[in-house]
């Protein structure tokens, strides 16, 4: 096992002695789950969350909630993957990459059920 020497913050340090806890203790318990954690790459290329948090955060109406869809090149990618899927040919990395198009989809969709919501009153 490869050892490391870290320089952590004071404020850092006093959070975790308020809390009762060794830094150097829960470095070494912490440290490899998250980096472990944060190592593997998003699911999705980041220009789909882009065009999603783009779309979010451009304050749309209610018609433009509505009309939202993913782009042509989302939409083909989505058709490969579920023409694979049917199949039984899913390969674990694109099994990950539909389940989290179907999370964002679901998301979407109470968006899109609030705006309903929204347009009836």
């Amino acid at each position: 096992m490869a050892k490391i020497t870290l320089e952590i913050p004071d404020h850092l340090a006093e959070q975790l002695a308020r809390r009762g806890e060794n830094p150097s203790d829960w470095l070494q318990q912490r440290l490899p789950a998250l980096l472990e954690e944060n190592s593997q790459p998003p699911i999705l290329p980041a220009h789909v969350y882009r065009y999603i948090l783009d779309f979010i955060a451009s304050n749309p109406t209610p018609q433009q909630i509505a009309d939202f869809r993913p782009t042509p090149k989302m939409q083909k990618r989505l058709r490969f993957l579920l023409s694979r899927n049917k199949f039984g040919e899913l390969t674990p990395d694109e099994e990950a990459e539909l389940n989290e198009y179907k999370r964002i989809e679901h998301i979407v969709i109470m968006l899109k059920v609030g705006n309903v919501r929204m347009l009836r009153q």
